[in-house]
């Protein structure tokens, strides 16, 4: 609705449908031009970045804006976080940090405990491994965080690129409702 003529963000237009859904009563039906607002602009606040997208997640389970990663990426680049795409041209074996938004947890019957969980970020999708002792040290963690960082040994083999979680964070993600496909 931000492009629509006329709408200047999202409050603006919800300003306008409350406007245009007033109900005449028996005293204004003579005189509808008092039911007009003298200005054309909402006095309500346009949303901000966060606002828009909790209200996207909790309405649609997804947003038309940027990825939630790429509004923290300054930030997390100043702490030497890396993404998704910059793992593909790191190393085997270096010590890397990544964060993202959990997408799946898988726990393979085969697999012998081990998790594996996939993040999105603005650039792509970086894949943890998580072994059976971490999990039992930080089993909230794994199991209940929408965004993650994960730091641990980037395992980079015929680019096929993994990173071997040695530690979890959860990251704040305030009220935003992301869903994951996971194991139960």
């Amino acid at each position: 609705m931000n492009w629509i003529e006329g709408i200047h963000h999202r409050r603006d237009a919800l300003w306008q449908v409350e406007c245009a859904g007033k109900l005449e009563g028996p005293l204004l039906r003579q005189d509808n031009a008092s039911l007009r607002e003298e200005t054309e602009t909402s006095p309500l606040q346009q949303m901000s970045i966060e606002e828009r997208l909790v209200e996207d997640y909790a309405g649609t389970g997804l947003t038309v804006d940027k990825h939630p990663m790429y509004h923290r990426r300054p930030e997390l680049r100043r702490q030497g976080i890396r993404s998704a795409e910059e793992l593909r041209h790191r190393r085997d074996g270096e010590f890397v940090r990544v964060a993202g938004c959990v997408i799946a947890r898988q726990r393979p019957g085969t697999a012998k405990g081990f998790i594996f969980i996939s993040m999105e970020d603005e650039t792509g999708i970086a894949n943890v491994i998580v072994t059976p002792d971490l999990y039992d040290r930080d089993r909230l963690v794994v199991t209940r965080s929408r965004f993650l960082l994960v730091e641990g040994p980037l395992q980079n083999q015929d680019n096929v690129i993994h990173v071997k979680a040695t530690r979890l964070t959860a990251l704040s993600d305030r009220a935003l409702e992301v869903r994951s496909h996971d194991f139960h």
